[in-house]
């Protein structure tokens, strides 16, 4: 398949953050066009809710599409108040979450097309 066909196909990224006794993590799984996998994992070092872990992993999976140049992602993610809060279905009443809503939306602006879907 030629480059320009496949950079104009969407990419997935899968992302989970989870918060355990001894801190909190953050999951990626990008999946390309040619069903090529990739995976990243990441500590948190600062004391974390599970929303915040939820937030940080989907942040940091958009800031690493954005440093590949992918144009084209569609976003699977298990939080409901996060893909909620970013698909504009509730509102962000805590400071911080509004902080990672504001990041999100400024990421959103280096996409050509961007879906974010909520997996239960």
């Amino acid at each position: 398949m030629p480059p320009a066909a496949v950079d104009q196909e969407y990419w997935t990224m899968f992302f989970n953050g989870s918060l355990m006794k001894k801190g909190a993590s953050v999951g990626l799984v990008f999946v390309s066009p040619l069903s090529v996998r990739m995976q990243y994992a990441v500590r948190l070092h600062f004391p974390a809710s599970n929303n915040i872990a939820e937030y940080e992993a989907l942040v940091n999976g958009l800031r690493i599409v954005v440093e590949l140049g992918i144009r084209r992602l569609e976003v699977w993610g298990d939080s409901q108040l996060v893909v909620g809060q970013v698909m504009k279905d509730s509102n962000c009443h805590d400071p911080k979450m509004a902080t990672y809503y504001r990041e999100v939306r400024r990421l959103e602006e280096k996409f050509d097309g961007l879906e974010l879907n909520h997996v239960p």
